[in-house]
C-alpha cells in the first residue's frame, strides 16, 4: 500500500473516531499532496509524498520558532500538534552520529577536502539521507568536517 493510501485510510479512521485535529492535519497534508500532483499532472511516489511531508514538517518547525519568538503559545500548541501527526508519516529519522558516520564515508569516497568540495560531497549524501534527517543539520556537519 503507498503512502497516499495510508493518509487517505488515516483520513476515514479519523472521521470515525471524532479526532478533529488529526482530520484537519491529515486533510490538510491530502490537500498539499493533490496540489503537487496536480502540478506533477501525475500521482506522486512515495518518494516525492515523502518530500511534501518534509516540506510541511519544516514550515511547522519555522512557525513554532516564530510563534514562541511572538509569546503566541496557543498557536505554538496547535502547531506543535499538527507536527507530531505529520511526523508519523515520515521515515525513522537518522540520528547525529548516523548521519556524521555517512558524511564521514562520503568524504572518503569523493576526496572531498575543502569548502570547494562541498557540492561534490552533498551530492553524494543527500540521496542517502533524504527524507532522514534534517537538511540544516546535514549542512552544519559538512561544513564542520570540511572547515
Amino acid at each position: 500500500m503507498s503512502l497516499r493510501q495510508d493518509i487517505h485510510k488515516d483520513i476515514a479512521v479519523a472521521m470515525k473516531s471524532g479526532d478533529k485535529e488529526r482530520l484537519s492535519t491529515v486533510r490538510m497534508l491530502m490537500s498539499a499532496i493533490k496540489y503537487k500532483e496536480v502540478d506533477a499532472h501525475r500521482e506522486l511516489t512515495d518518494e516525492e509524498t515523502i518530500a511534501v511531508i518534509s516540506s510541511l514538517v519544516k514550515q511547522r518547525q519555522d512557525s513554532i520558532e516564530q510563534f514562541t519568538k511572538g509569546n503566541r503559545l496557543d498557536l505554538v500548541e496547535k502547531e506543535s500538534k499538527e507536527l507530531e501527526v505529520l511526523r508519523t508519516y515520515l521515515p525513522p529519522q537518522l540520528s547525529e552520529a548516523e548521519v556524521r558516520d555517512i558524511i564521514k564515508k562520503a568524504v572518503a569516497e569523493t576526496g572531498a577536502t575543502g569548502q570547494k568540495d562541498m557540492g561534490k560531497l552533498m551530492k553524494v549524501v543527500m540521496p542517502q539521507v533524504k527524507g532522514k534527517a534534517d537538511g540544516k543539520m546535514v549542512n552544519d556537519i559538512v561544513k564542520e568536517l570540511l572547515g
